[in-house]
């Protein structure tokens, strides 16, 4: 591995270097932009084999799709609105069975405008059938998105690696990138179980009748179930061999004898675990849990480790309007078989940017002290 001192998005670029995919297509975006031009210049150096400037990112992830049906290793990254306007594909992508990876920084959608991070770009996806695993620090991104090639290729299955637009892409700090040679005894090559091939025509996303639609659906549907296994094998698979781990599906942070329970996905974690540490300096047991698999989601891992827990408090970047909030509906389904639940309360924030500080977190776990049900926008 080679340690160095740099922006987040080169390192998560250069990890994707060194999985050596066949095609990069991208169409730059804040704040994913310095992922895609780090891309751009490593092909204008001749250390990536291909790489398509698009007119647009429906044009990038039709580009990646095309690849990959043809039997390449294929890349691309977006934010918000490119995510948005991506959406068609992104669905085809799922139910043609298509292992691209997506680096999504990401961003809240207009409108208003606004270039700063929440979950909401990733979050109106959910139900596309691709992996979601969101990232709680630069370091995690990097080994996340290798991951994530190993993972989609072994269930024929797209996935998305989620970084919190600004707050990681745009960090600074060490971080340890997995070299070619080392990338290579994890990430195998890659072998698609079907490809187009002009000797072997097959057709790929054709044409469904009623009474086939729903098979295809249903199977893709299983198959993200079943990946839930995949990604801690691979997870666990790639902790052994470069000694960093972020729990699989999900990791706690002094959770196991904690009444009180914060829960979340992404940087906002980094802030829960100090507020944590000060508040069990004074006596105070309360803990994290942190979602790294949204999609598909850990039901019953979230369960065991609420199970037992005095009040829950689930905080997100995203919401569904009229209705619950996406991971407070998830983590409420997950507990429904329990016969003593916890009190879960619902906790919106960080929305378009708006800090999210260890103050508000302390905040968080105060209110739940009171064994209310809240639903709460910070």
């Amino acid at each position: 591995m080679v340690k160095k001192t740099e922006e987040a998005s080169i390192a998560i670029a250069e990890a994707v270097k060194n999985c050596e995919p066949d095609v990069v297509a991208c169409y730059p975006i804040t704040p994913s932009t310095h992922i895609a031009e780090t891309l751009a210049k490593f092909y204008s150096d001749g250390e990536i084999k291909n790489f398509i400037a698009t007119e647009s990112e429906f044009a990038s992830i039709s580009a990646i799709c095309g690849a990959s049906a043809a039997g390449g290793r294929a890349f691309s990254t977006t934010s918000s609105q490119g995510l948005a306007l991506m959406h068609e594909v992104v669905y085809a992508a799922a139910g043609m069975r298509l292992p691209v990876v997506m680096v999504v920084g990401n961003r809240a959608l207009s409108a208003p405008l606004n270039i700063w991070c929440d979950h909401q770009d990733s979050i109106a996806e959910r139900d596309s059938g691709w992996i979601q695993l969101y990232c709680e620090s630069a370091q995690e991104g990097v080994d996340t998105a290798i991951q994530a090639f190993k993972i989609a290729e072994s269930m024929m299955l797209p996935a998305m690696v989620c970084v919190d637009g600004f707050y990681l892409t745009h960090t600074v700090e060490p971080v340890d990138v997995p070299t070619v040679e080392e990338v290579r005894k994890f990430l195998p090559k890659f072998q698609p179980q079907v490809k187009l091939d002009p000797e072997n025509p097959i057709s790929m996303g054709e044409y469904a009748l009623p009474t086939h639609y729903q098979g295809f659906r249903e199977d893709v549907h299983k198959d993200v179930l079943a990946s839930k296994g995949k990604i801690v094998e691979v997870h666990d698979e790639f902790e052994k061999m470069f000694g960093r781990g972020y729990g699989g599906l999900v990791e706690g942070y002094k959770s196991d004898d904690a009444d009180y329970v914060f829960v979340g996905m992404g940087s906002v974690i980094g802030n829960a675990k100090e507020a944590v540490d000060e508040l069990r300096a004074k006596g105070k047991k309360v803990g994290v849990v942190r979602i790294r698999s949204f999609r598909p989601f850990p039901e019953d891992e979230v369960r065991k480790m609420l199970e037992g827990k005095k009040h829950v408090a689930v905080f997100e970047k995203s919401y569904s309007m009229g209705s619950f909030a996406p991971v407070y509906a998830d983590v409420i389904n997950s507990l429904y078989s329990l016969k003593k639940k916890p009190m879960v309360s619902s906790f919106i924030g960080g929305l378009g940017g708006k800090d999210v500080t260890v103050k508000h977190a302390i905040d968080i776990f105060k209110m739940i002290r009171k064994r209310e049900h809240m639903r709460v926008w910070v």
